[in-house]
């Protein structure tokens, strides 16, 4: 086989291999594929923390599904109360750096009508996730959506769950109060649910 014969077959095989290092380094946030859903995209976070008023706020589609821990999990179980629901992944650092944030408020506000949910997204192993939520002393379910199908429930053009991580706050009538498309603070976190929990 002639170099330039041997060289031409490469060139696939190269940009096939830097097409995947590109996938993987755009993980937590970059435009990607779902792992197992080939129209599952996700959106860099902008960084955004949007807050809507009462009158103009959406519902958001009824969420079902097997949670991390294999049991069944269904956001219509906590009406009436004010739902965080976060997207989340064992692989994704941001994930990682704001998971005690969101276990401490979570624990901070459960008697106060505030219930944590996750959405696992893109963990094809359930063992990783589990052992996220055992590191970073998560009390709370997730569902378990390796293929991102939950996320795709999200009505175009809404204020969806876009990227990784990324939080809505619903209020007590399961509407879409605060979107964040970054990894919250603690104090952000607290600052974002006050008014809700205050508007009783």
């Amino acid at each position: 086989m002639s170099q330039t014969r041997a060289s031409r077959r490469r060139t696939p095989l190269l940009a096939a291999g830097f097409a995947a290092a590109a996938l993987l380094l755009s993980a937590c946030g970059g435009q990607q594929t779902g792992s197992s859903s080939g129209d599952t995209k996700f959106v860099q976070g902008t960084g955004d923390i949007t807050k809507v008023a009462k009158g103009k706020r959406s519902s958001v589609p009824d969420l079902s599904g097997p949670s991390v821990d294999g049991k069944k999990l269904e956001l219509s179980d906590y009406q009436g109360k004010i739902v965080v629901l976060n997207v989340w992944g064992s692989w994704c650092s941001p994930c990682r750096a704001e998971a005690p944030n969101l276990a401490k408020v979570a624990r901070d506000t459960e008697d106060k009508g505030v219930q944590f949910l996750g959405i696992n997204t893109r963990d094809l192993d359930k063992a990783n996730a589990k052992a996220f939520e055992r590191n970073y002393e998560v009390g709370y379910p997730s569902f378990y959506d390796p293929s991102g199908k939950l996320i795709l429930k999200f009505p175009k053009n809404t204020l969806s769950p876009q990227a990784i991580p990324s939080t809505l706050i619903l209020d007590r009538e399961g509407k879409v109060a605060v979107r964040a498309l970054k990894p919250l603070s603690e104090k952000e976190l607290r600052s974002a649910l006050a008014p809700l929990i205050d508007a009783k």
